[in-house]
């Protein structure tokens, strides 16, 4: 696979100075596989008395797929879950027909200066499942597997490679990878999805080559190998799947095949009929610029 399209990442402020890189959706790239969201933040310190938490809020029709690289964070939600998400654990949640959470410092850290580097991706469910029931699961590092392959340490968080497969279930067919390679090192990639991405995390890499800008995806053209090289030790996640099985409209934290679905949950948050976290009351609004059905992802 050569590099089909590079997408650079765009600098957002989810509010109190936490600053994340958006590389998903882009105008000219707005899916890779199942996912349809794409946020990377970190590496920075988080000093005591600075709040980088993010209130209570709703989704619908999509998974979160939150990965830790350093630090924590205390996931809870309107099913009652209460999660302490810490580094090399996949946090899947199914948001369905409607889920409320919210991720704050954890309690241990109150106090405290800590380092918080992670990913957050979004999974669109696919049409069959946009009403299920909401749920979470919580995969911890332990039952990630973990190959080694030539110079590379392979963890596989979704999926299927190398000889390997995950234990988080998901909807569709779906491929995460956590890469790591040393100074000098390389690794080919077979093509292990019908759609795939690669995002260097740290350190310099080339891919078929090609020298990677920092913070940017390399959509990879369909079918071929794809070989990834750094020239110092380097960490990169791998992305892809099946590619949608049909347009979504996204808006705020709401994905759905129909507008219609995304005007009605927009309603319900405004009327506070999407459930609350238990013991919280804070919650963050509707953004003042309302839904205008822009074209779908597709």
């Amino acid at each position: 696979m050569a590099i089909q399209l590079e997408l650079p990442g765009q600098e957002k402020d989810l509010g109190g100075g936490f600053i994340v890189r958006r590389v998903l959706p882009s105008a000219r790239q707005r899916s890779v596989g199942p996912f349809i969201f794409f946020d990377h933040f970190g590496p920075v310190e988080v000093p005591p008395g600075v709040n980088h938490d993010v209130r209570p809020h709703p989704h619908i029709g999509l998974a979160t797929v939150t990965y830790l690289f350093d630090g924590a964070m205390m996931h809870r939600d309107s099913l009652g879950t209460g999660q302490l998400i810490e580094p090399g654990a996949i946090n899947w949640m199914t948001s369905g027909r409607g889920i409320v959470h919210s991720e704050r410092r954890p309690p241990g850290l109150q106090g405290k200066s800590y380092v918080v580097h992670g990913l957050q991706l979004w999974a669109a469910l696919p049409l069959a499942h946009e009403e299920d029931e909401p749920s979470f699961a919580h995969t911890p590092a332990s039952a990630i597997p973990q190959v080694r392959v030539g110079d590379a340490q392979v963890r596989v968080l979704i999926g299927e490679a190398f000889g390997a497969k995950s234990p988080v279930a998901t909807f569709a067919p779906t491929l995460y990878l956590d890469i790591s390679l040393p100074g000098g090192g390389s690794v080919t990639l077979p093509p292990l999805a019908a759609e795939m991405a690669v995002y260097p995390v740290q350190g310099r890499t080339w891919v078929d080559g090609r020298p990677m800008a920092a913070q940017a995806m390399a959509v990879l053209d369909p079918g071929g190998p794809t070989h990834v090289s750094a020239a110092e030790a380097a960490r990169f996640v791998v992305i892809g799947g099946d590619p949608l099985d049909a347009p979504r409209h996204m808006w705020w934290n709401f994905v759905s095949s129909r507008k219609e679905r995304i005007l009605q949950a927009a309603g319900d948050w405004e009327a506070q009929r999407m459930g609350r976290v238990p013991g919280d009351d804070e919650f963050i609004p509707l953004p003042p610029t309302r839904f205008t059905p822009p074209e779908p992802i597709s």
